[in-house]
């Protein structure tokens, strides 16, 4: 396992990227291994989550969580009850709403068919399926969003529940 964090604000833009493998007692799959590009003898002398709880929880604990499909945040997250993070601002439930036409919202395809590459100075020799490429990527995205739809000043609950039923109908008609 990996994980990947970063910090973005509108002033400073992205910063504090942070990405540490996770120990994990289990071998990892081949198909995760295809997918992520992470061995078993990378997470051999990983830290543990639980030794890593304190810089974790500091990042988070800073504001919204960004994540892209948040489902597999917050699943891993529940190792921590009462963690209290949030509130969560899902990239693609957004990007759904913006872009409900757009022939797939898919954080790679999404990133590339806005022209969103520049978050990837902060990830050098790194490409999707990282955890802090991942990270980066679903930041950038919200900071093009936020761009073009001019919502700065916004209040940031409008961008926790979108609506996305322009985008459930296409894909029901």
């Amino acid at each position: 396992m990996q994980v990947g964090l970063a910090t973005w604000t509108q002033p400073e833009g992205m910063h504090q990227p942070f990405v540490s493998f996770l120990h994990c007692e289990q071998d990892i799959t081949w198909s995760a291994q295809k997918v992520h590009g992470i061995t078993t003898a990378d997470l051999q002398d990983a830290p543990s989550l639980l030794s890593l709880w304190p810089t974790l929880r500091d990042q988070l604990s800073r504001g919204p969580i960004v994540a892209h499909g948040h489902g597999t945040e917050k699943r891993f997250l529940r190792a921590f009850p009462g963690h209290r993070f949030g509130p969560w601002i899902d990239t693609l439930q957004l990007a759904r709403a913006a872009w409900p036409s757009q022939k797939s919202h898919s954080l790679g395809a999404l990133c590339t068919a806005l022209g969103l590459s520049q978050f990837a100075q902060h990830a050098p020799s790194r490409t999707w399926h990282d955890a802090l490429y991942d990270a980066l990527a679903s930041l950038a995205l919200l900071e093009h969003l936020i761009s073009q739809f001019d919502l700065s000043d916004t209040p940031v609950e409008v961008l926790l529940k979108p609506d996305t039923s322009t985008w459930y109908r296409s894909r029901h008609s």
